[in-house]
């Protein structure tokens, strides 16, 4: 008997335990908790964490359904790592959707290798390079963060307005430092700009200095250096003002983190330019920016809007698609992001919940833009001036396109499909 009841119990549990898991739908979220942008990571996690608390607060999805949030580090420069991390969530954890990744050489791994063999929808935040736009992804991949075929223009743009008309660079080596680098040479020469030497160089190395002498030789005294600020960027940048021979440092957004500041010295980096997918003047960016002050998120942070956006995207298609399936998903997310449809904002997740049931259709405008993907998952956006003053970096504002031929209404998604 007691044998008989001992049974009872655990066969009692089981049915409980089972039923707790079905409670919960994940969304997985791929980033570089450690290696080159190990300090810019944890933020835009939280970003993806405020959308996600927001949805459990209000209700969940579904029938009530909490969204869980599992993580993976790629390393951001690891095929391999982000390959494993992404197979993890596909495989073993079954997520239903992931936020991420990050770097793009880690989402063009995790995608080819698990989410699109695994028919798992991934919507990055945060990878930027036009490779995005060409993986053959059956309509899986998506990214909430323009293409830098528009932030190398961007760039470009700036340093000619403010009459930098020549300068040198130095790339990572990578799908995101040679897609950036070849997006603003080419821009930069089309304004009239010249590029007097174009370097690659490896990342995670300990000396630079060969690179350097190659840039230093050309006399020009201003730096572009499109890397990460936790490894090559930051080894280069302490490597060039140790040189003596450059007085303009010059850098795009895997280089705006304040971590580089207080490695190499609010001195040295005092007057540097970079630039960074920002956030348009829409209501949905003051109110995300108002929920994350309040949740001690610094919406400042870079690309933490858009990974907001992300997950609230994700939780609204999985609304929409009516289970937590990853079949119908990407089809769900586009009708979910785009007009027609009622307008619904950050943080309008009982709204969004009440259309959706009512069969109403719905048009998300997000904390960082409208999010109107086009043909290859990716968005329109915008590009902000990013300085550093008095030891942080700080936003000057949008970087304004002359016309609308490559403006913000659309132009990065020319190249990127």
């Amino acid at each position: 008997m007691k044998k008989r009841v001992l049974a009872m119990a655990v066969a009692a549990s089981s049915v409980a335990f089972t039923g707790m898991a079905q409670a919960e739908v994940k969304i997985g979220f791929l980033g570089g908790f450690t290696g080159g942008i190990e300090s810019l990571t944890p933020p835009i996690f939280n970003g993806a964490k405020l959308a996600v608390q927001q949805i459990n607060k209000q209700g969940g999805v579904l029938d009530g359904q909490d969204i869980v949030m599992p993580t993976g580090d790629t390393t951001c420069s690891d095929a391999s790592a982000a390959s494993n991390a992404a197979d993890r969530m596909v495989n073993t954890e079954n997520v239903t959707a992931i936020v991420g990744a990050l770097c793009t050489g880690a989402t063009v791994a995790a995608a080819n290798n698990a989410a699109v063999p695994g028919g798992v929808t991934m919507v990055s935040p945060a990878s930027t390079a036009p490779a995005v736009s060409n993986i053959e992804d059956n309509d899986l991949v998506f990214r909430t963060v323009p293409s830098d075929a528009f932030q190398g223009r961007m760039l470009a743009k700036l340093l000619m307005d403010k009459g930098i008309e020549e300068v040198v660079v130095t790339y990572v080596n990578n799908d995101y430092g040679s897609g950036l680098a070849e997006a603003f040479t080419t821009a930069f020469e089309e304004e009239g700009g010249t590029v007097a030497a174009n370097v690659p160089h490896t990342d995670n190395r300990a000396d630079y200095r060969a690179e350097l002498g190659k840039l230093a030789a050309t006399g020009v005294p201003n730096l572009v250096v499109l890397a990460y600020a936790d490894t090559s960027g930051q080894t280069v940048m302490r490597q060039a003002y140790e040189s003596g021979m450059f007085t303009q440092y010059i850098g795009a957004d895997g280089m705006v983190g304040d971590s580089l500041v207080d490695a190499i010295g609010a001195d040295v980096l005092e007057g540097m330019i970079a630039t960074r997918p920002g956030s348009p003047d829409l209501p949905g960016t003051e109110i995300f920016n108002e929920a994350a002050k309040a949740a001690d998120v610094d919406p400042s942070a870079v690309f933490a809007a858009q990974a907001y956006d992300a997950a609230f995207l994700l939780g609204l298609a999985i609304e929409q698609n009516g289970n937590a399936e990853r079949e119908g998903l990407s089809e769900a997310l586009r009708s979910v992001a785009s007009a027609p449809g009622e307008v619904v904002l950050p943080g309008e997740w009982e709204k969004a919940k009440e259309l959706i049931a009512a069969g109403t259709e719905v048009n998300y405008e997000g904390a960082s833009g409208t999010h109107e993907f086009d043909k290859s998952g990716d968005v329109p956006g915008v590009v902000v001036e990013m300085a550093v003053e008095d030891g942080s970096f700080v936003s000057k504002g949008q970087v304004k396109p002359e016309s609308a031929e490559g403006g913000s209404e659309g132009g990065e998604q020319d190249t990127g499909s």
